[in-house]
């Protein structure tokens, strides 16, 4: 073992040995227990960031842990390689998506390799290749013989920019995600996938995800979003009936009008002949509201002119096209109830509207609804026959009478709409469908799959090389001449089975059901919180599709969800003269602290000073992003590893601080100095533990304490950095213990040994070394530490002893020590005696093993 330790030197060689004895490949063992460890897949960007370096080296400390459990485990990794990134990359390097794309894998999984990811190599893949998507396109035409699957004209978010629909998760205050350009609405044809069949399962399944943290369970409930309410019917004269659905049919009495978006039919109706109606109409279409923002949004209408009949009361009410009622969800209708609906009441106040109030508290107070509507539960009045009912009461009396006159019905509803995965964009799987000259739709036989994207493409600025390519579409069907659809799988497509395939990347079909049903669910992912609502829910659907299908036998794709935190890094900018902030790269940055901590002053490489923005989330943008390749070639991978662990909990931000990387470095530099001196002189004895003096006794206590602990942190509470906290803890407890006799090298070997186990998963090239310096073999086979039962009782306890509340002795007593033992020794201790001496003991309080309080006046 060197003095020195070289971590530049040591990573390369271990890294060696990995490949060389393709330590993490892994294959189906029925007599093992098996450990599926899967952080989400990178998208092939180019280079790896921090928050790629913390999810992974999350996972892989998860995966070193279980394997040190004697357990079989796969760790698996490929490539999110599909998507719009790669396509506009390609238009601004002229260059095409493909060859950008796969240039981009390999110096990623270069960069995966250097920071000592255990994964195995031999599942890889990337969703880009028609030997991937080729069993998605497959499935897809399954779904749709099963009838899971149609497509339909409809409205869609559109950006003009990059010329795709966006879900309406990334449109972000009317924006596009990505390049912030206005959302437009489009009605195109898009292909659809019946998600909303999978709603209640898919609901009632999130109680049985008892890894999952609570916060996303609940963001997918509430994207869920089961309610029961009543639909019911509206008759309006010369036109059908219009449908509403509500959840509060208790309010029905004070419907004073009804709102319909802008997208209804009926709206398109009274448009015709109103062109004020038309325009507004458009007005709204092309401007796409999120659900979140309709609270706060300024309330617009205008009168369509037609009148809606009450269902039980046969009062008139008018019909207004309103912008906060939104056509994607319910039925695109909804009766106000001004009175009980904050939305309702402005719109109604501002257009002077009827407010009928029909709901008063149940305690007697005086119902004031001047300002704002009421919207508790309460007691009917001005509901006729209703009048006097609660809520419950109410809502059944009512539905129960709409459905005897055949006007309405209770039903249950979900916020839940299909999944549209129609893109409009060329870098993704072709979706197999063909219509022919008769204009009927039919899947691509299974002989003819895959459909394959070329990938020789010249990208002529956003249109679809293969929608710009006549050519590409004329396919035949049974003979007779048929055109290809030119839209691409939504790429969440390719990310919602992707772990299913790693346990079978080869197999002859979308997966090989004996080894996916050895290997799934997978036992432990890791990812980012802002997936809840979409991957991660789609993956949920989609693995219930594989398990209908006869693929899967489990319901669910992934038992143990942790989530991690962002990481946030200094950011810094200079006010140029035209007033723009320029962004300055941290590590271009001489900044000076005081005594706090706190930064003083900044200036650039050129000099010039330098505002602090404060810790933000690492961006391109904010050119605060912390190349991880420099990090490791300056500190080694393992001390970029063991900072990213411990400087915040998993599930927290990360505030990033070189200093602490620093420290982390010096920490191992410490371990390594320790290990090499006592491995430099010979092996060590077994300890005799029947002949250990107290002090030995109460050090190896602690390392068996430790060892309990760590255990705990990494396994069930996942605080891995408290974990590292602990063996920090007790290396300080090694570096001053003494080493003299035999049996102190021999505790210390014990120590020493269990330390380098417990950082093994943190720090494996490091620990690799030191283990073997040890005098053991391979650390990737070995055994995680378990800690001595025997080692952890106290043979003696120290007794705090208080008079009147304040220190004045500590004793060392038998553990064992009786409550008169203990009392007799603290009143008879000469400290003590100074202080009760010539008064009465009034009172003697022992807290067995910790406290003797003796109050004496």
């Amino acid at each position: 073992m060197q003095e020195q330790y070289n971590p530049q030197e040591i990573e390369q060689k271990v890294q060696q040995h990995w490949d060389n004895n393709k330590t993490f490949v892994v294959s189906e063992d029925p007599n093992k227990e098996k450990f599926y460890c899967l952080s989400m897949f990178p998208y092939p960007s180019g280079r790896l960031h921090m928050g790629h370096v913390r999810n992974y080296t999350i996972g892989d400390v998860v995966s070193r842990f279980q394997r040190l459990q004697g357990k079989n485990v796969m760790q698996p990794i490929g490539w999110d390689a599909f998507g719009l990134p790669a396509e506009n990359a390609a238009v601004k390097n002229n260059t095409a998506p493909a060859p950008w794309t796969y240039e981009n894998i390999e110096y990623m999984k270069n960069q995966l390799k250097l920071l000592g990811f255990g994964y195995d190599w031999n599942r890889e893949f990337a969703t880009c290749t028609p030997e991937y998507y080729r069993w998605e396109q497959e499935f897809f035409t399954k779904l749709y013989q099963k009838g899971l699957v149609y497509k339909k004209t409809s409205s869609v978010n559109w950006c003009p920019n990059d010329q795709t629909v966006l879900a309406n998760e990334q449109v972000e205050d009317g924006c596009c995600w990505r390049c912030d350009t206005p959302v437009e609405q489009k009605e195109i044809p898009q292909w659809f996938i019946k998600i909303t069949e999978y709603a209640q399962e898919l609901l009632d399944d999130l109680d049985n995800l008892e890894g999952w943290p609570e916060m996303v369970k609940t963001m997918q409930r509430n994207w869920i979003g089961r309610s029961e309410g009543v639909e019911l019917k509206f008759e309006v004269q010369g036109q059908d009936n219009l449908e509403v659905y509500t959840t509060r049919p208790d309010t029905l009495m004070g419907v004073t009008y009804v709102g319909i978006a802008a997208g209804h039919p009926l709206a398109a109706v009274a448009a015709k002949s109103n062109p004020e109606l038309a325009a507004f109409i458009e007005e709204c279409k092309n401007n796409k509201v999120a659900e979140a923002e309709l609270a706060t949004m300024e309330k617009k209408g205008m009168a369509t002119g037609l009148t809606a009949i009450h269902p039980l009361n046969g009062r008139e009410v008018p019909v207004f096209v309103a912008n906060f009622v939104l056509m994607d969800y319910g039925t695109g209708a909804v009766m106000a109830v001004p009175g009980h609906d904050q939305r309702d009441f402005e719109f109604a106040t501002k257009y002077g509207l009827d407010i009928l109030p029909v709901i008063k508290p149940t305690d007697g107070s005086e119902l004031d609804i001047s300002e704002a509507a009421y919207t508790e539960k309460g007691e009917l009045f001005n509901s006729g026959e209703f009048d006097g009912l609660e809520f419950q009461a109410a809502f059944d009396a009512i539905s129960a009478k709409l459905e005897a006159e055949g006007k309405g019905h209770k039903t249950v509803n979900f916020r839940l709409r299909d999944w549209g995965v129609s893109r409009q964009r060329y870098w993704g799987a072709p979706i197999p469908m063909v219509t022919t000259e008769d204009g009927e739709v039919h899947p691509v036989p299974a002989e003819q799959l895959p459909v394959i994207l070329p990938e020789d493409v010249v990208m002529d600025g956003v249109t679809s090389p293969i929608k710009a390519d006549k050519e590409w579409a004329k396919t035949t069907f049974n003979g007779e001449p048929a055109l290809r659809e030119t839209d691409t799988f939504d790429t969440f497509m390719e990310s919602s089975w992707y772990y299913a395939r790693y346990c079978s990347p080869q197999a002859d079909d979308i997966l090989d059901p004996e080894k996916a049903n050895y290997w799934l669910p997978v036992d432990q992912y890791v990812g980012g919180i802002e997936h809840a609502c979409m991957h991660l829910l789609y993956s949920r659907f989609f693995h219930k599709l594989l398990r209908d299908a006869g693929y899967v036998n489990s319901d669910e794709p992934f038992k143990k969800l942790l989530c991690q935190g962002m990481v946030l890094a200094d950011a810094f900018f200079h006010t140029n003269e035209k007033g723009t902030k320029e962004w300055i790269a941290p590590t271009d940055v001489k900044i000076e602290r005081d005594g706090k901590g706190q930064i003083t002053s900044a200036a650039d490489s050129q000099g010039r000073n330098v505002e602090h923005s404060g810790m933000i989330k690492m961006s391109k943008s904010k050119n605060n992003g912390i190349d991880p390749q420099e990090m490791v070639d300056k500190y080694g991978a393992d001390t970029v590893r063991l900072f990213m662990m411990f400087a915040s909990p998993a599930d927290m931000t990360l505030e990033w601080q070189e200093s602490g990387v620093e420290g982390a470095n010096r920490f191992l530099k410490r371990v390594w100095k320790l290990v090499n001196e006592h491995s430099s002189k010979g092996v060590a004895q077994a300890i005799d533990t029947s002949a250990l003096s107290g002090d030995q006794k109460a050090l190896r206590r602690d390392i068996h304490k430790t060892i309990a602990k760590v255990t705990d942190d990494v396994d069930r509470r996942q605080t891995f950095n408290t974990a590292i906290a602990a063996i920090m803890e007790l290396m300080n407890k090694l570096g001053k213990a003494p080493q003299e006799s035999a049996q102190d090298r021999a505790i210390l070997d014990e120590a020493l040994k269990a330390v380098v186990a417990m950082l093994y998963p943190i720090t494996p090239h490091i620990c690799f070394e030191m283990w073997m310096a040890l005098g053991n073999d391979d650390i990737d086979n070995a055994i995680w530490p378990t800690f001595d039962e025997k080692a952890l009782v106290e043979d003696e306890k120290l007794i705090v002893v208080q008079v009147n509340g304040k220190l004045r002795a500590k004793l060392t007593v038998a553990a064992d020590a009786t409550k008169e033992q203990v009392e007799a020794l603290g009143l008879n201790d000469e400290n003590v005696t100074k202080f009760t001496d010539g008064k009465t003991v009034r009172k003697v309080i022992y807290v067995p093993g910790k406290l003797l309080n003796i109050v004496a006046n």
